[in-house]
């Protein structure tokens, strides 16, 4: 499927991906004009027919994704998501390279400090000189085009994301709740993006 001139990303290459959940293909694409590399994988017949594509924007989150850390739910969500969409048989998870929301990973080390001394997760990017969520997911119209996707289930609590995906073209005909993880250590950071960022959680 050809993007239009003003695309945000473009697409480099693609392989396939074994992972314990399935075999993937991996896409990788490069931002234009930008420094940021961010991939997709995807499962099955995405871009055939009317049938809504389940998938999932997930934002890089190194400690939570590969570090297993308890802060956050991001491993968890993203384990849960690859589950979800391999049971399905088809499905995508757009990986985002937006570490932090959008902080960057250095300092989301240093906003973490700041929790370590009472901040919450909002308070810390601010009291570091950020908004609460400096993401952009207006990126994933060319990665979706380019998989061919246009009626999604999306997996998040996020509304956002919802919001960003309909203003891009893209048909949302259903939230899917994605909420796994929840523990002692982040108990208080879900609390927060529920109160603060408008997280749809159950508390």
């Amino acid at each position: 499927m050809s993007v239009s001139d003003d695309r945000l990303v473009r697409h480099v290459a693609a392989c396939q991906l074994p992972t314990p959940f399935g075999v993937f293909t991996l896409h990788g694409f490069e931002e234009v004009g930008g420094p940021r590399e961010h991939v997709a994988l995807s499962l099955g017949e995405v871009g055939a027919g009317e049938v809504p594509v389940l998938i999932r924007l997930h934002s890089e989150c190194l400690t939570g994704d590969a570090l297993f850390s308890l802060r956050c739910d991001c491993g968890f969500q993203l384990e849960a998501a690859l589950e979800a969409i391999a049971r399905e048989g088809r499905g995508a998870v757009l990986y985002l390279r937006q570490e932090g929301r959008g902080i960057g990973l250095i300092n989301k080390i240093r906003a973490y400090k700041l929790q370590d001394g009472g901040a919450d997760t909002v308070e810390a990017n601010e009291q570091l000189g950020f908004p609460a969520d400096m993401r952009d997911f207006r990126l994933v119209r060319d990665m979706l085009a380019e998989l061919g996707i246009a009626r999604v289930r999306v997996m998040t609590n996020n509304p956002r994301k919802v919001e960003t995906l309909e203003k891009i073209g893209i048909e949302v005909v259903e939230r899917v709740p994605l909420e796994v993880g929840r523990n002692p250590h982040n108990d208080r950071y879900l609390s927060t993006k529920m109160a603060k960022l408008g997280h749809m959680l159950s508390g």
